[in-house]
């Protein structure tokens, strides 16, 4: 082998090796992040469920007609993961220079559209051909003159740059807004969706995950897939095997039997006996008065109870949860928690 054999020989191990080195590098840098951003969505196509919203994103900008976007539904369920990847497919990978990406619930004021908002829409790339992009995440928070301000700027820089405005409560976007807009709701995510993507995570992951412990990860995420995601997460690094006891523990909520002992207590035994053991159950799990609320709702749905019961029941739930969120002592609302329960048991066998 002559010397030129030689070099190109060392070149092309030189490169391999930092080929392999830069590999390594991504790989230790994906390693450490939490699994929301590891398994977020790159393209449009691998957005789960919202199929017709994507297709119709799809073919706006395959015409390039692009207009402001406003995405409003529950959290974890593909807004800003979507818009990511709209800029993605019209930016490529150097998108982020493209993009100014808000957090409205931290930059919520009238300044933040004088001098950010309205500082990149002014300006246009020198190379760069088209519309620059703005996501305001969370602009459910912006305040009413901060609103205001942002209807002026959408309407002076559409040449410049398209909006899309994410939020969770749609009523708190100003009609102006909302007027200039092309509405898109994300519902929450059909379990099987959920279960598909987990799945996928779960075997990339190698969790060791049993059939009752997906099935209560499943339906504490309630559609979304963030919350899933990090609690699937959370079980991985505390235990061994991800089971409905480890979901439960690790979420803090009331495992389901709890919750039937305690409907069940208030239903059929002692005004003391039952404040008792929901007592010494609060304090043993270390639950709160919320949960047990929230999970007696899910558990009256399955009473054989009259209507009337049944409804006073729901109403009564209904006050106490409203007490405890404005500052109610909850031992004075387990007792009337635990009474209105007394008393619809007392309607129902008056019927």
């Amino acid at each position: 082998m002559d010397d030129a054999d030689m070099d190109d020989a060392f070149n092309a191990f030189s490169k391999a090796s930092k080929g392999k080195a830069r590999q390594t590098e991504e790989d230790l840098l994906n390693d450490g992040l939490p699994w929301v951003e590891k398994y977020r969505p790159v393209t449009l196509d691998d957005v789960v469920s919202h199929k017709d919203v994507t297709t119709t994103i799809e073919q706006f900008i395959q015409k390039n007609r692009l207009p402001h976007l406003l995405f409003y539904g529950p959290p974890g369920t593909g807004k800003t993961s979507t818009i990511i990847a709209v800029a993605r497919r019209l930016y490529g990978d150097s998108y982020k220079k493209q993009i100014l990406e808000l957090n409205a619930s931290d930059d919520r004021g009238i300044d933040v559209v004088r001098d950010q908002i309205k500082g990149f829409a002014e300006t246009r790339g020198v190379f760069a051909k088209g519309f620059k992009l703005i996501i305001l995440d969370e602009a459910d928070m912006m305040t009413q003159a901060a609103q205001a301000a942002l209807r002026r700027v959408i309407e002076q820089y559409t040449r410049n740059v398209r909006f899309c405005i994410i939020c969770n409560y749609v009523n708190k976007i100003t009609p102006a807004i909302q007027s200039r807009c092309t509405r898109f709701r994300f519902s929450p995510l059909p379990m099987i969706e959920v279960e598909k993507r987990i799945q996928t995570v779960i075997d990339s992951e190698g969790v060791k995950v049993t059939e009752d412990g997906k099935q209560a990860l499943l339906k504490l995420s309630k559609g979304d897939m963030r919350r899933a995601l990090n609690v699937l997460q959370a079980c991985h690094a505390a235990y061994a095997v991800t089971d409905e006891e480890a979901v439960y523990t690790c979420t803090g909520n009331p495992h389901p039997k709890d919750i039937d002992k305690v409907v069940t207590s208030m239903m059929s035994e002692e005004f003391g006996t039952c404040y008792q053991m929901i007592n010494s159950l609060k304090t043993d799990r270390g639950l709160a008065l919320q949960d047990l609320i929230a999970g007696a709702y899910e558990n009256i749905q399955e009473l054989e109870l009259p209507a009337p019961s049944r409804v006073y029941l729901l109403d009564q739930l209904a006050l106490i949860e409203h007490r405890l969120s404005t500052g109610g002592s909850e031992k004075i609302q387990l007792t009337a928690l635990i009474a209105c329960f007394k008393n619809a048991v007392e309607l129902a066998s008056r019927n």
